[in-house]
């Protein structure tokens, strides 16, 4: 094609475009609409900072379920108010850079309305408002819609994106333009100015306390502050600033020259010690107006009365997880990260760091963690990799059998796999466990027909089932928890058993509704057979690691042997966020070139899935014996997913598979988003039984091979001989044949 044409071409279509707009602005709609538009972009400013309000207000009534809501934090804070419209009111000015600003106003608003239904929905489910980290973690979180979200709620959703996006094409089409003269760069510096100055005015803000840059609990830090500044701040505001006076000296001083990073131990105690994190466990007796039939935790009562134990101090009400798992097992304090910030799904997801599998390593420990959900839930699978952990067991490697009315599993299943743990080994062993059988959401109708302990004293029949739900699990919790202590008497091996709740659960409470006025206060229990002294404190997350390798005589891991050493002292949290700095985003200068840990070597999971046989069936089909298999086991041919249905930890079936000598059969375990965890050996099938694919198989059937070429190479060198002998034959005879005629 030449440049002329070219050329013409593009004049042909700018004059359709023209065309169709001519046509557009002459239309009948658009002449009805011309007078308002007319005022609109006269009054643009004053009726967009209008515009930026109701869109506020239409998303915290959708966040807080309720427009009186709305009202009360609009007109009872109305500074925050003010400064979250004016967030939404600096988006809409870049509508000023294109013609089409109709549109690019509806656009805008459909996203920040868009956050306020999500999140809307999000706290209907659970207690955590959607933030930025969600949409880290959205293909895991998928995996977990059928837990908060019933089918008919899924198809409405289905229906409304799409109608979305039609009505917002509908309007592209239809919206008019801007005809007067565009002013694009001076309108650009205008807008640059405006994002600028408003992070200017975010800092004053902050400084006047109007709004915070620490959210104790990000479910209330939304309610205070407001869903923009909230979701902008979990997106833009992330890990740890660097402290004023980072610098090597200091982190020298801080470290002692670095000998916090040594290990050593006081004696020779060297006692299983393993940690178990109960979901949104605490006492009930805690909440002052409810009553029950029983005590529901009358195994971990007794240990209260027994051995050292407290309040404990986490990082989070109602949700939150992840957090205090990540403050426990790091004994990092969260308050210096960013807003609503999860660790898991940020820095650890990528990078390497010590902690108490490291600590616990250096000692010769077998470390192991453990969670009865999915292993790509907050990234677990990449962060106890990188972490330092032995082995991860998740629930793809569980046969669960038992579940909550809610659809989780129950926490008596982490039994089995506890000991699978300490029986991999021969040394001493560190298991972290989470359980997941406390967690929310509560049913607010009876879902329990016959309870085991009745509740009442809630304030509406929804709150008390709710309540009575919560209290029943806790109570099978409980019942876990006395049976991991009789196990591990029974195992009559040294061991320390630390019990703790990670937050409170999803129940609406107030500190006012709790004896201790304080939420973010569960209990914890520190179990041993040792003779260790009772000590009753109340201790932050953080600091239960280092607590409990103290009293063991066991000094190791950077961050644990500053807590151990500067607890009580001066620059005490100062010099700790300076400390956590230099090792997730400084220099390193604590370690002096030789990190503790450099790359992860975890495997998933303690036992191998192992294939025994495999029989062919009357209709044509496969039965796949093995030992370990599980419902998150998939079976490959030739790593080709089959269709495959799981009947038993011993037996797969394959309906549509076929097979043929030399196949290749493995079973992986398989997370969300198709994360393949753990690959089986190779087996291979032959004469309609399958072998385990070693190199010494290898080797044999190479050599079977070699010999039927070999025979076959024979057999044709003797067929071509036997062909050559038969026709010097058939010559002879001919000849023979000619002599006697003649």
């Amino acid at each position: 094609m030449k440049p002329g044409d070219i050329k013409a071409h593009l004049k042909k279509q700018h004059e359709r475009r023209q065309q169709i707009l001519e046509k557009r602005r002459n239309s009948k709609f658009a002449k009805k609409m011309a007078p308002y538009y007319k005022i609109m972009n006269r009054f643009s400013l004053p009726l967009q900072a209008l515009w930026a309000c109701i869109i506020n207000f239409i998303i915290e009534a959708l966040s807080r379920h309720s427009a009186i809501a709305a009202w009360q934090y609009m007109t009872g804070t109305p500074l925050v108010f003010l400064y979250n419209a004016g967030m939404i009111f600096v988006t809409l000015l870049i509508a000023y850079l294109v013609r089409r600003r109709v549109f690019t106003r509806l656009i805008i608003s459909a996203l920040w309305l868009f956050l306020g239904v999500v999140n809307g929905v999000m706290l209907a489910k659970r207690v955590t408002p959607f933030n930025a980290q969600d949409l880290k973690t959205f293909t895991e979180g998928l995996s977990l819609f059928t837990n908060y979200f019933s089918v008919a709620e899924l198809v409405m959703m289905g229906i409304g994106v799409p109608a979305l996006l039609i009505w917002l094409v509908a309007m592209w089409r239809r919206a008019g333009q801007y005809e007067g003269k565009m002013h694009r760069i001076p309108m650009l510096i205008i807008v640059v100015a405006a994002f600028f100055g408003y992070s200017v005015l975010t800092n004053v803000a902050v400084d006047k306390r109007i709004i915070s840059t620490y959210f104790g609990n990000i479910a209330f830090a939304y309610q205070d502050y407001g869903l923009p500044y909230c979701f902008s701040a979990s997106l833009f505001n992330t890990g740890i600033s660097e402290p004023n006076d980072y610098n090597k000296d200091t982190i020298e001083k801080i470290t002692d020259n670095g000998e916090m990073t040594e290990s050593t131990s006081d004696n020779g105690v060297r006692p299983n010690v393993l940690f178990v994190q109960l979901e949104s466990f605490f006492d009930p007796i805690e909440y002052e107006d409810l009553q029950m039939s029983e005590d529901p935790i009358p195994n971990l009562r007794k240990m209260f009365e027994n051995y050292s134990s407290g309040y404990f101090k986490v990082p989070s009400v109602g949700a939150g997880t992840a957090n205090t798992e990540f403050e426990v097992l790091t004994g990092m304090n969260l308050r210096y990260f960013g807003p609503g910030e999860y660790p898991y799904k940020t820095k650890l997801k990528n990078q390497v760091c010590e902690s108490a599998a490291t600590a616990f390593s250096a000692f010769g420990y077998g470390t192991h963690a453990i969670h009865n959900n999915g292993g790509n839930f907050y990234s677990r699978a990449k962060v106890f990799n990188n972490i330092g952990f032995d082995s991860f067991t998740s629930k793809e490697f569980m046969n669960i059998l038992q579940t909550t009315e809610n659809g989780w599993s129950k926490d008596d299943i982490l039994l089995t796999h506890i000991k699978d743990a300490l029986d991999s080994t021969e040394q001493e062993d560190f298991v972290f466990t989470v359980s997941v059988q406390g967690h929310g959401n509560y049913p607010t109708e009876k879902v329990i027909e016959n309870p085991k302990i009745t509740v009442t004293g809630a304030p509406t029949e929804e709150k008390n089932n709710a309540w009575e739900y919560y209290v029943n699990q806790v109570y099978e919790m409980d019942q876990f928890a006395g049976n991991l202590v009789k196990m591990m008497e029974e195992r009559g091996e040294p061991t320390v058993i630390v019990f703790y709740g990670d937050h409170l659960p999803t129940m609406g409470l107030e500190a006012k509704d709790m004896k201790n006025r304080y939420l973010y206060n569960t209990n914890y229990v520190i179990w041993d057979n040792l003779g260790l002294q009772k000590e009753d404190r109340n201790i932050p997350s953080y600091q239960i690691m280092a607590d409990v390798m103290d009293r063991l005589g066991l000094h190791s891991g950077t961050v644990f042997n500053y807590h151990q050493q500067r607890r009580q002292t001066k620059d005490y949290l100062k010099d700790l966020e300076l400390l956590q700095y230099d090792i997730l985003y400084g220099d390193q200068y604590v370690y002096n070139g030789k990190p503790p840990i450099t790359e992860g070597h975890m495997q998933m999971g303690i036992k191998e899935v192992t294939l025994t046989d495999l029989v062919e069936n009357l209709d044509e089909t496969y039965s796949l014996y093995g030992t370990n298999f599980t419902k998150w086991s998939k079976v490959y041919i030739n790593d080709e997913k089959q269709e495959s249905t799981f009947l038993n930890n011993t037996r797969i079936e394959l309906p549509d598979s076929k097979l043929k000598d030399g196949d290749i059969i493995t079973v992986s375990q398989v997370g969300s988003s198709n994360t393949i965890f753990r690959t089986s050996s190779e087996y291979i099938y032959m004469d309609g039984k399958i072998l385990e694919y070693t190199d010494e198989v290898k080797e044999q059937l190479k050599k079977e091979k070699e010999q039927k070429n070999s025979v076959k190479t024979d057999g044709d060198q003797q067929k071509t001989e036997n062909a050559g002998q038969s026709g010097e034959q058939q010559d002879q005879n001919n000849k023979e044949e000619k002599s006697g005629q003649q």
